[in-house]
């Protein structure tokens, strides 16, 4: 039995499947996920989990190269947009487009992880990609 790092087996599956630039979605409680996606409920009340919450755990796990975020996040909840572009550190690109867009990718990504949050807009797209451990003979 699985007792340390993710225990739950779905997250874990998806991001053993994952490569270099497939997409994951870690979205609030009211993200209309297109029918036929893999979707990671997890929600198990109002704001449990929260969207950074879950982040901060797969961040210990997973490595992105890029985060997408969406206008009206940065319009509607200012703070809560610093927080998730902040989510995997100072290298990690921020890309800004609107939410009909991501709603739009949202039927291509290879799941999506749904929250109890209920912060308005509170939805990220990770884009996978290769961490510090990576050999690179020069940058």
């Amino acid at each position: 039995m699985r007792e340390t790092g993710h225990v739950n087996r779905e997250i874990c599956d998806i991001l053993s499947t994952l490569g270099h630039t497939d997409e994951v979605i870690v979205c609030d409680a009211g993200f209309a996920i297109p029918n036929g996606v893999r979707t990671i409920d997890i929600s198990l009340a109002e704001n449990k989990p929260t969207v950074p919450e879950v982040l901060a755990e797969l961040r210990k796990h997973f490595s992105v190269e890029k985060l997408v975020l969406s206008e009206e996040t940065k319009k509607t909840v200012p703070s809560r947009f610093k927080e998730l572009a902040k989510s995997f550190g100072k290298g990690v690109a921020v890309e800004i487009i609107t939410q009909s867009e991501i709603r739009a990718r949202a039927r291509t990504v290879k799941a999506v992880i749904r929250t109890g949050d209920f912060t308005a807009y509170s939805n990220i797209l990770l884009v996978s990609g290769g961490g510090g451990r990576w050999y690179i003979e020069k940058r």
